[in-house]
């Protein structure tokens, strides 16, 4: 718990006191796997972190931490937790231009990376000028420093780190960067602590289980919580193209009972499974995040999962998470028929200690909390989040966070970036991101429930709704991806194509001013979960059609 002294490390080290000899993580090796305990998880932290201590890292210094997910990942950022430094994570996904902007903002002092990582930093000096301590993760070439493995020899493993209290910073965690620049969300060891408690509360996570992390920061999670986790074999950029023979044979091996991944990637394996006749029955939770999760893709678990196992869709972002949870049963036995009619997608209440409010629309800042601004239920609006785990600013950007920040007394309300509204049970429906909505003559249009009416036809995979055109006059219209590719191979079936979808939007009230059909091979999608629509792209292939 929070108190005089806090440190999000102290999880690790709890399990390493309760569950010594219970393997904390595995990680590919070769044609096998390799391990570790909860002990030797955290004397190997303890003994980085003494090295790293003696290289001069020290407490406040920013270090950018560039390794693959698995053991020594996870032994360093706990070692950099407890000397008080702060690890920088950049998803490698951002591309070259996005992940060398990222580290220029934040200016990082020290640097533990791969030896690609540190060949860039050869090519590209600049945003790594302030670099002054530098230690590489496998064999170094010629840029000097240190090894782990020099890191590893020097340190002690008895090593106490000096004591860190719950608002001192620990980490900078960057945005996927999906629709807009990625930006850096400062955390403290409060927040993350907070936010580990809550998780495991709340999907009522218990120590011992086995996790199936596919996204490199649940195993950080995952071992705090006493969990067993293991690494799987996949790129954790591309999620969507994982190997699903991997996820399929990770699970019965080591009989996974938990598992945190993206609808993206879940999508592929459920797909895999049901063409195989495949069944994961020792699963018994999934927590499915990073954007919103169809009912098709739950329903398609019917067959795979045993019939007590839960499947959790829980709402949140980088600076805030979770927000809302909802389960598999909820969403199929009571909400998907409605999103499927146009009424968003519902992400569930509002989880312990998090307060949601609906506010109007506003794409300038909003600098103190009216009541005024707040929109009765079942409107859609800005949504709102307080919770003692919301991150309270990004790192070096003020105009990002005083866009972002609604000042409340002593605390503050985070502006979601998202639309949505409160329904009259208290449930948050979400409908889209607030800068990709179209404002058309006759009102805004919103992207998740205009494009569920495209989504009903058998023949479309997804779609997605841009705009052209002037703030306040935008023509909107409907992009699609086909589910079959014979529907788009000449003119005329094209044709036919886009007549029946026109017609299906005419049917609902929502979607009766599109007019406009163009058909995309393959959505542009985020590199983090694979999942969300880059609709920024979209409109720009759009635009240069219309020219």
């Amino acid at each position: 718990m929070e108190g005089p002294h806090c440190n999000i490390a102290d999880v690790l080290d709890r399990q390493a006191e309760d569950i010594p000899d219970n393997t904390a993580l595995y990680e590919p090796d070769g044609d096998g796997y390799k391990s570790v305990s909860f002990r030797g998880l955290r004397d190997e932290s303890n003994r980085l972190a003494s090295g790293l201590h003696q290289l001069g890292i020290a407490r406040g210094a920013k270090v950018l931490l560039m390794v693959p997910p698995g053991i020594e990942f996870t032994a360093l950022a706990f070692a950099l937790f407890k000397l008080g430094a702060l690890p920088v994570l950049i998803d490698p996904g951002l591309g070259r231009s996005n992940m060398l902007s990222a580290i220029e903002e934040v200016e990082p002092t020290a640097m533990i990376a791969v030896p690609l990582a540190h060949a860039a930093r050869m090519v590209f000096p600049k945003p790594f000028k302030k670099i002054r301590i530098a230690v590489t993760v496998g064999r170094r070439w010629f840029w000097g420093g240190k090894t782990l493995d020099d890191v590893r020899k020097a340190g002690n493993p008895g090593f106490a780190a000096p004591p860190t209290g719950a608002d001192d910073p620990a980490a900078i965690l960057f945005t996927s960067g999906s629709t807009g620049p990625a930006k850096g969300v400062l955390y403290t060891h409060g927040m993350f602590t907070r936010q580990v408690e809550l998780i495991k509360d709340h999907y009522s996570i218990r120590q011992g289980e086995v996790e199936l992390p596919t996204f490199p920061l649940f195993a950080l999670f995952g071992t705090g919580m006493g969990m067993t986790c293991v690494i799987p074999r996949m790129d954790p950029t591309r999620p969507a193209r994982v190997d699903p023979e991997n996820i399929v044979r990770a699970v019965r091996e080591f009989k996974v009972e938990s598992s945190f991944g993206s609808p993206a990637l879940w999508n592929t394996v459920s797909r895999y499974c049901q063409e195989r006749n495949i069944q994961l029955p020792t699963i018994k939770r999934i927590l499915m995040a990073g954007a919103p999760v169809p009912g098709t893709l739950l329903k398609r678990f019917d067959g795979i999962l045993d019939a007590s196992a839960a499947i959790h869709t829980p709402y949140g972002a980088t600076e805030a998470l979770p927000v809302a949870s909802i389960d598999r049963r909820e969403i199929l036995g009571e909400t998907w028929d409605k999103t499927r009619e146009g009424l968003g997608t519902c992400v569930g209440r509002p989880v312990p200690g998090a307060a949601v409010r609906i506010i109007r629309i506003d794409d300038g800042p909003i600098a103190e909390w009216d009541g005024n601004l707040e929109l009765p239920r079942g409107e859609i609006g800005e949504i709102t989040v307080a919770a003692p785990w919301v991150t309270r600013e990004y790192f070096n950007k003020e105009r990002a966070t005083a866009l972002a920040k609604i000042r409340d007394g002593g605390g503050f309300w985070h502006r979601m970036g998202d639309v949505g509204y409160l329904d009259d049970r208290g449930r948050l429906w979400f409908c889209g991101r607030k800068n990709q909505r179209v404002t058309a003559p006759g009102g805004d249009l919103f992207t998740i429930p205009c494009e569920a009416i495209f989504n009903r036809h058998p023949d479309v995979r997804r779609s997605a709704l841009v705009g052209v055109g002037p703030c306040g006059a935008q023509r909107p219209v409907i992009v699609i991806e086909p589910e079959n590719k014979k529907r788009v191979a000449s003119e005329g079936e094209r044709e036919t194509f886009r007549q029946e979808l026109l017609e299906l939007g005419a049917g609902y009230k929502i979607t009766r001013e599109i007019r406009e059909i163009r058909f995309h091979p393959e959505f542009p999608v985020d590199a983090r979960h694979n999942a969300k629509i880059f609709r920024e792209r979209l409109a720009q292939w759009v635009k240069r059609d219309f020219r």
